[in-house]
Order: C-alpha cells, then sequence, then structure tokens
C-alpha cells in the first residue's frame, strides 16, 4: 500500500509529501491583516438596516468592522429599555468583523430609535466609566507615593 500511494504521490507531482506540506500555506496567511478589521473600504457603511417585514416593529442592522465587543455591549443595552421586546446579534463568520443585531420593539418607538438612545446611553456610561477610573487611578498613585516617601525617608 506505501508503494502505491508512492506511485499515485509521484504521478501528481507530489514525489515528496513532506515537500507538499510546506508548500500549503500556513493559519498566519489565512488570516486578514489587523487594520483590515476596522478600517472601511470605498464605499462600505458602517451600519445598515434591513427592515424585516415578516415581525412588525423589526430591524436587522448590519454593522461592519465591528465584532463582539461592541455587539454584546448594545444587545445588553438595548434589553434594558422599556420599549425593546428582543435584542439579539451573531457574527456570522469569526474571520470576518461583522455582526448582525435584530432589533424588535413595542412600536411606540421604531428600532432605529431604540438603538441611537442605545448608543447614546453607551457613551454616557462609558465616560462615567473613564471619570470614574481615572480618579480611582490618580487616588492610588498619590496614596502609593505618600507610602514610599515615607519608607525611603526612615
Amino acid at each position: 500500500m506505501r508503494r502505491a500511494s508512492g506511485i499515485l504521490l509521484s504521478k501528481m507531482g507530489l514525489a515528496n509529501p513532506e515537500a507538499a506540506h510546506r508548500d500549503r500555506p500556513s493559519a498566519e496567511e489565512n488570516v486578514p491583516n489587523r487594520f483590515e478589521l476596522f478600517l472601511l473600504g470605498d464605499g462600505e457603511k458602517k451600519v445598515t438596516e434591513e427592515t424585516d417585514t415578516r415581525i412588525p416593529s423589526t430591524s436587522v442592522f448590519t454593522f461592519n468592522k465591528e465584532d463582539h465587543t461592541l455587539g454584546n455591549m448594545l444587545r445588553a443595552r438595548l434589553l434594558q429599555s422599556p420599549h425593546v421586546l428582543f435584542s439579539g446579534y451573531k457574527v456570522p463568520h469569526p474571520l470576518f468583523s461583522t455582526f448582525y443585531l435584530r432589533i424588535q420593539t413595542d412600536g411606540t418607538m421604531d428600532p432605529r430609535q431604540a438603538l441611537v438612545q442605545a448608543c447614546k446611553d453607551l457613551v454616557t456610561d462609558l465616560g462615567l466609566l473613564s471619570r470614574e477610573f481615572t480618579k480611582e487611578w490618580e487616588l492610588r498613585k498619590m496614596v502609593g507615593e505618600s507610602m514610599d516617601g515615607g519608607l525611603n525617608g526612615a
């Protein structure tokens, strides 16, 4: 059997299977460049909306050059709204930085308004987080400097 497979490989021009293995692209070569994951191409939109005609007050938003980080934050923030009945996202493939966000509202607010409000709320929340973190960081630095000064002076 080994001889038969060797003959088959030589007929295919692959007399040395190890050499054929070296000629294959590696997994790293298959992955897109990091900058391609967040830079939009010419004519490419960041977000597009498609209204779902099967379910009332429902839209599917496609986010280009984004991933789970934004998708999960938006989903969670949308679910805090009393007007949002459903919010979920999916990433179609791990190598492509795109996700789909489906939003269904109760009809008093359309899905686009709910998404815009959730984005505004997230910006406010992240600003608060940044200010609180910076304040705590500066306090820790001051406490650390005062403790170092006391130890070095002794």
